[in-house]
Order: structure tokens, then C-alpha cells, then sequence
């Protein structure tokens, strides 16, 4: 009788996974909000979480061929979102370290200033709306 009422038990979990990944990953954007816990590490920004799980192949990306349209595609301060995935993957070089962000911008002819700007738009975005989500993870597994 044990054994059924653990794999019941484990069915139960594994029906739960999608939410409690969705709740966590709405509790990490609110901590990426906020900077971060206190006392740890800065948290990455939404991108590099999703270009992280995008090269080890965690996250789902859009299907090839799927028409990227409307308003949240538009570039921020003049950076596209192909821009910002060349950026987000080029801070791989550096273990992910969102300290080298501006840095690997830069050479790239992104100024600081407009780094920042586009940087928070389109984590914004990509927190928001899933299609920009999965079309930022299929520019970045394209790079």
C-alpha cells in the first residue's frame, strides 16, 4: 500500500513542478527588483538567467520560424533584441558575471548609459512576455 501512495505522491509533485518553476521564477524577478538578497550575490538580470538556461538547453525557445512582431520587438534606446543577445552571450566568456555586461556592450559600440537603458527594458520584456522570452533564447542558441 506504501509504494502507491508514494508514487501518487510523486505524480502530485510532478504535476506541481510547473507552477512552483513559475512561482520561483516571479519570487527571483521580484528579488532581481529589489537587487538582489542581502548579503549574496547580485542576482543576474531575467536575460542572462534565460541565455543561462538557454545554453545548457533548460529553457524552451520558440520554434524556428516564429514571426518575432509588435511593439516588445522594437529596439530599446536603439539596441535590437539581437543586440542584447550578442551582449548577454558575450558575458559568457566571463562566467556570467553581470559586472562585465557594460564591458562586453562596449566593444560591441554600446555606450554605459545606453546598456542600462535597453539592459532594463528588455529584461522587462522578456520577464513580461513569453514570445520575447523564447525568441531571445532562439537568437542566443543561434549566436
Amino acid at each position: 500500500m506504501g509504494m502507491f501512495k508514494r508514487m501518487k505522491d510523486m505524480k502530485d509533485m510532478i504535476e506541481a513542478a510547473p507552477g512552483m518553476v513559475a512561482q520561483a521564477q516571479q519570487l527571483g524577478a521580484q528579488a532581481q527588483q529589489w537587487g538582489g538578497v542581502a548579503g549574496s550575490e547580485p542576482t543576474l538580470p531575467v536575460a542572462q538567467q534565460a541565455a543561462m538556461q538557454a545554453q545548457t538547453g533548460q529553457a524552451g525557445g520558440a520554434q524556428p520560424g516564429t514571426a518575432a512582431t509588435g511593439a516588445d520587438f522594437e529596439p530599446i534606446a536603439g539596441v535590437t533584441l539581437e543586440q542584447f543577445a550578442s551582449v548577454s552571450k558575450g558575458v559568457a566568456a566571463y562566467g556570467y558575471d553581470a559586472s562585465k555586461l557594460a564591458d562586453v556592450a562596449a566593444a560591441q559600440g554600446i555606450s554605459a548609459f545606453t546598456w542600462d537603458t535597453a539592459q532594463r527594458g528588455w529584461n522587462e520584456r522578456i520577464h513580461r512576455n513569453r514570445a520575447v522570452a523564447q525568441r531571445f533564447n532562439q537568437i542566443y542558441r543561434g549566436i
